[in-house]
């Protein structure tokens, strides 16, 4: 089910995808919106009901004037006060995972545990792609092709215009906030003190073994790894397998 809610006179949507299972909230990544997760609040599903929101410019969600760190954080914030529920779980992939991290940090008493998908405390992106995504192809067909292997990761995020095809985010956004995502984040690792499963793919480009080994060594035993065979968007690559990690996580965070 879609709704909405507002924040500073924005409008922030968000899919809630049901069930009586213990909320969890979800947080995408770049290029991506909250209906990424469908596949995977079917997986978690009758432990877990996924509540995912459609990020400051993602989706369904209104274009903002700031991607800053702070400005997500506060988006959380404010979506969390929405739903009404207590302390909750909460997973984010890359994006979503810094601002769910962060949000750990600030918010200690409002998170029972973190999951961060593939995304390391230090993020140095590179948005070269962003910038070669193709603007306005005439066709669905032709967008695809254009994006080539990337296509399966953007489908969700695939949207038609009046001006013709193209994407549920704005090119020039997404560089900003790639921007405003980059820099040093290891005060807010550490700062974390809930239970906390970090999930990277053995394939990613995004975070290497060693600075994943390294997180682990700078937080304390709440703190896990598990790598599974898959590239950076691990939920889609390794869906079986991801979803018994977080399940297991969240079953027995300790």
């Amino acid at each position: 089910m879609r709704e909405c809610f507002m924040i500073d006179g924005q409008r922030l949507s968000y899919l809630d995808f049901g069930g009586p299972g213990t909320p969890l909230l979800a947080l995408h990544g770049h290029y991506n919106e909250a209906s990424a997760f469908a596949s995977l609040a079917e997986a978690v599903a009758p432990w877990w009901r996924v509540i995912a929101l459609d990020q400051r410019g993602h989706g369904e969600s209104d274009r903002a004037q700031s991607y800053e760190r702070d400005d997500y954080v506060a988006d959380v914030a404010a979506f969390h006060r929405h739903l009404g529920i207590g302390s909750v779980a909460v997973l984010g992939h890359s994006l979503g995972g810094v601002n769910a991290s962060q949000y750990a940090a600030q918010q200690p008493e409002g998170v029972s545990a973190l999951i961060v998908e593939d995304i390391g405390a230090v993020v140095d992106s590179d948005w070269s792609f962003t910038t070669r995504l193709p603007r306005r192809p005439p066709s669905r067909q032709a967008l695809v092709a254009a994006v080539g292997s990337t296509a399966p990761y953007l489908d969700c995020s695939l949207r038609r215009s009046e001006h013709g095809w193209g994407f549920s985010f704005d090119i020039e956004h997404t560089v900003a906030s790639q921007q405003a995502l980059n820099g040093d984040h290891w005060q807010d690792w550490t700062s974390v003190t809930c239970p906390t499963l970090l999930i990277r793919g053995t394939r990613s480009d995004e975070l290497t073994a060693t600075h994943a080994r390294e997180m682990m060594a700078r937080r304390d035993s709440k703190a896990h790894l598990v790598e599974l065979s898959a590239g950076h968007v691990v939920h889609h690559d390794a869906l079986a397998q991801f979803a018994t990690a977080v399940t297991g996580s969240l079953s027995d965070p300790g």
